[in-house]
């Protein structure tokens, strides 16, 4: 029977999988079951789903059309509830990412999958990407250095209630530069460490340049149990774009764009093709020996670095003294930040110990 999928989390970031619903729906794989959010979305021409059952209510959803599959799109401290929902009703899920709040909800969802014998794929889709499957499959060897310079305005923290805050309601809130916008590239920097990467501790300098709760800038430091490292340094303050690197042993991936560069090549080549994480759900579904692409069980290592990142002390602020306008206005941008994470993925050294003016030591925690 084709496979009725629901997706609850419409709108806002929900656009790009009723998108996918759509196409998926018109290549005649699934029947799309029903759509819900809390508040009505605008349509859209490349998702047009007119005819759809809506909801606003994901448990009344649940009970009405009884989905073989769920999609959650929702703010990721709400997962762990609906997730549990679901699972309950007898769904697959595929579930977006960061997947939950703590290692202890991760071990609660984990628990509920094993129970209702269920499948939960986590929504990081970069895992699809084949440029990722050469790279694991070239084995580099040597420390991982991450880094990423990108751009978001003042107005990106004023889309969502949770957004640039560190809790809402009394709950945490999973928002920072390295959890939510760069999560992909943390993930795929942790599955390029293989299995075998056991976090010990990590050493993090978390900051912010403007009026917000979470960091827009951060800078960690990996130390496995066998002494291997990743270092990675992110912001969203610059003016300067630059789309991202996983580099190891002479090997380098542009994790946003599927650009590679193996060990001995000059250049950079783009690596065709990813796979769909539904898509990919859907096939596991229906032949076991199919591989889930992103289980629940990779993603406990990011879960326990990122609850480590977002429970920690607050970011320190960056004093405008610091800072200028960007260029296209909407907020100020800190100069010279994408040559240091550049120089932090590169050498392995936090910006407290390559003298940045604006830095204070880093932060040591356990895992």
């Amino acid at each position: 029977m084709t496979p009725r999928v629901a997706l609850i989390g419409a709108g806002g970031h929900g656009l790009s999988h009723r998108r996918v619903l759509s196409r998926l729906r018109d290549a005649g794989r699934i029947e799309v079951a029903g759509l819900c959010d809390r508040q009505p979305f605008a349509p859209d021409d490349a998702a047009p789903l007119d005819g759809v059952p809506f909801f606003t209510d994901h448990t009344a959803l649940l009970a009405a059309v009884r989905p073989d599959v769920v999609v959650i799109c929702t703010p990721p401290h709400t997962h762990l509830p609906i997730a549990l929902d679901v699972l309950a009703r007898g769904a697959d899920l595929l579930l977006e990412k960061p997947p939950v709040m703590s290692l202890d909800e991760h071990r609660r969802l984990a628990a509920a999958v094993a129970e209702s014998g269920r499948l939960c794929q986590v929504g990081f889709q970069a895992l699809g990407s084949a440029a990722l499957a050469r790279l694991i499959d070239a084995a580099p060897a040597g420390p991982i250095g991450v880094f990423g310079a990108w751009w978001r305005p003042d107005t990106y923290y004023r889309r969502a209630p949770w957004a640039g805050r560190r809790s809402v309601g009394g709950r945490p809130v999973f928002d920072g530069a390295l959890v939510n916008p760069f999560a992909h590239a943390l993930m795929q920097a942790l599955v390029v460490a293989g299995p075998g990467f056991r976090p010990r501790h990590l050493e993090l300098e978390a900051y912010r340049t403007r009026d917000i709760e979470t960091d827009d800038t951060t800078f960690l430091r990996v130390t496995a149990g066998d002494g291997r490292r990743i270092t990675v340094g992110v912001t969203l303050a610059s003016a300067v774009f630059l789309a991202g690197e996983i580099r190891v042993g002479g090997a380098a991936l542009e994790y946003p764009t599927d650009r590679l560069r193996l060990p001995g090549e000059e250049a950079f080549r783009e690596v065709p093709g990813r796979t769909g994480l539904l898509e990919n759900l859907l096939d596991h579904r229906a032949d076991r020996t199919v591989p889930l692409l992103a289980p629940l069980a990779r993603t406990a290592t990011f879960t326990a670095v990122g609850a480590a990142i977002v429970g920690s002390a607050p970011p320190a602020e960056i004093g405008s003294k610091w800072l200028v306008p960007h260029p296209g206005g909407g907020g100020s941008v800190l100069p010279g930040i994408d040559e240091l994470v550049r120089q932090v993925a590169a050498t392995g050294e936090l910006p407290s110990e390559l003298g940045a003016g604006w830095a204070s030591r880093a932060q040591l925690i356990p895992l």
